[in-house]
């Protein structure tokens, strides 16, 4: 800015009857007082599971149509968030470890003038790198270190101190290649919900989808939104919560499709009789149940008391207000095993019969136990492959951003989620 300024006073801009009349010799501005551009204002752009598991599949052919360099800022891209510049223009020395030994990501935000910013990342994220390094080195032997780039460009590059730049072009031309890419949709027919395969539009798959795209894998996780700002390098947090409002959507399909399989104590479904509640019915009923072992709790007393006003404590399987889903099926499995093997030890165990019979598990209870795992699973397997696929996302979805049952125990920090992308084994 203060070169333009200089520019106009040079064209003697400021003079009487010109544009830039009165402005005083001594005005000038400062990066601070230009306002701040929008930053990542637009939720929503990330690319579907089906998507990134068949652009990973396809990353040799990036390098042959490209270079490596190529496909591993693509890798970078996809596993790490970051903007498409910032990758290209890794320092050779952006790997360090944390006080855990953890690895960690050394970035520049250049959009917002943050220098040495610090990102973790997985172990497998970290190898990609390492490799790189490798080649690098190998290239440009005689090069010091910290003049060396991580992704140098192979074109006017005999020191290797000059990195890619050509991404977005490489990047399209791949995906052009690429055959089409088909995900699951559901539509409504008849008044029923019918699963589809559409094809992807591949005008949506950009470089900087996979910032997106990264946010959006870490807000479904169930990751806080605080967390998550940091690990965007977003200064407002606002910006952040526009990936969680996308979140919650996808949360609460997840959930309408699992809770669609719901149980009573007696293995009976009860959610099919309530399809058509309105969705201010549906809040209320969302709201008027407290999380159990296993399930939830539908009593209003028990759900005011927050889960602390249950007489029959721990024994939910046989309480009228109880109820489970599909998406607790690893937990009823779970309580079973246990059930059973505290049956065994205490048959073992020596004291008085009555003893024994308070703290032995009834034979009631396995029988309900079972018959609830077995009506779960009775409905699973008469569902087609289709409807068993969606319903295991969304079982896997909830239980993600399930909050867990604790009784006062004090909680530890859960440590960051890996949700890099697998790859295809070479």
């Amino acid at each position: 800015m203060k070169k333009w300024l200089g520019l106009a006073r040079a064209m003697a801009l400021t003079r009487p009857g010109q544009p830039l009349h009165g402005l005083p010799a001594d005005f000038m501005l400062l990066t601070q007082d230009i306002p701040d551009e929008p930053e990542d204002s637009e939720a929503g752009k990330d690319l579907p599971d089906e998507v990134m598991r068949e652009l990973c599949a396809h990353l040799d052919l990036l390098e042959q149509r490209s270079c490596r360099e190529v496909r591993v800022a693509v890798e970078l891209l996809i596993d790490t968030g970051r903007r498409p510049f910032e990758i290209c223009h890794l320092p050779y020395d952006c790997l360090t470890r944390d006080n855990d030994g953890k690895p960690v990501l050394l970035y520049d935000n250049h959009k917002e003038l943050r220098l040495r910013r610090r990102l973790p990342i997985p172990e497998a994220t970290a190898a990609l790198i390492n490799a790189q390094q490798e080649r690098v080195r190998t290239r440009f032997p005689a090069t010091p270190v910290g003049r060396l780039v991580l992704l140098p460009t192979v074109v006017s590059n005999p020191e290797g101190t000059k990195a890619i730049s050509d991404v977005l072009t490489q990047h399209r031309e791949w995906v052009a290649a690429l055959p089409d890419v088909t995900f699951a949709v559901t539509v409504h027919e008849d008044g029923k919900p019918v699963a589809k395969r559409v094809c992807f539009d591949k005008e949506k798959i950009f470089p900087y989808a996979y910032r997106h795209t990264y946010a959006q894998r870490h807000a479904d996780a169930g990751v806080p939104v605080d967390v998550l700002r940091q690990l965007m390098d977003h200064r407002q947090l606002t910006t952040t919560q526009q990936y969680y409002r996308v979140g919650e959507q996808r949360r609460r399909q997840a959930i309408d499709r699992v809770t669609a399989m719901q149980f009573d104590r007696h293995g009976d479904r009860i959610w099919r009789k309530a399809k058509a509640l309105l969705d201010s019915e549906h809040a209320r009923r969302s709201v008027g149940e407290v999380a159990v072992p296993c399930g939830v709790c539908i009593e209003p007393s028990n759900v005011a008391a927050g889960g602390h006003d249950c007489p029959v404590r721990f024994r939910c399987v046989g309480c009228g207000h109880f109820r489970t889903d599909v998406s607790y099926l690893l937990d009823l499995e779970a309580y079973l095993a246990d059930l059973l093997r505290s049956r065994e030890r205490l048959a073992a165990f020596t004291a008085d019969t009555w003893a024994k019979d308070e703290a032995t598990p009834s034979n009631e209870e396995i029988t309900r136990v079972r018959r609830l795992i077995q009506r779960v699973r009775v409905d699973l397997d008469a569902l087609t492959d289709e409807d068993q696929k969606q319903i295991q996302e969304a079982v896997a979805l909830v239980r993600r951003s399930r909050q867990t049952v604790t009784l006062g125990m004090p909680r530890v920090a859960a440590p960051l989620p890996d949700l890099r992308p697998e790859r295809p084994s070479a």
